[in-house]
């Protein structure tokens, strides 16, 4: 039974506009055009942030002409849910059990 969280993936995803683009992504296949006009955000910032998520595997690349389309990979998404599900297993298993440690 795991217990912890892969920290460094909820860095990734603790960011707003990152958030956005994973929710959108989890809708359809997007190009940088695409999300540029969805978040609001300037090509460049937009680039960096899916720069960020390519490199943390969450999301993949597709080339189609002189545009790049951006894929959520749905594996990465249902394996830190799977985390977060292990974790409260264990947290209702603690509760039920009513397992605390005494103060010195």
């Amino acid at each position: 039974m795991m217990t912890s969280v892969d920290t460094d993936l909820l860095r990734v995803l603790a960011d707003p506009l990152r958030l956005q683009i994973v929710t959108l992504l989890a809708k359809e296949t997007l190009c940088t055009t695409h999300l540029v006009e969805e978040t609001g955000a300037k090509q460049t910032n937009l680039s960096n942030h899916l720069k960020v998520l390519r490199e943390a595997g969450v999301v993949e690349t597709e080339p189609c002409g002189r545009f790049t389309y951006y894929r959520l990979r749905p594996e990465v998404i249902e394996a830190i849910a799977g985390q977060f599900a292990d974790l409260a297993q264990t947290a209702r298993a603690t509760a039920e059990a009513n397992l605390k440690r005494s103060c010195p």
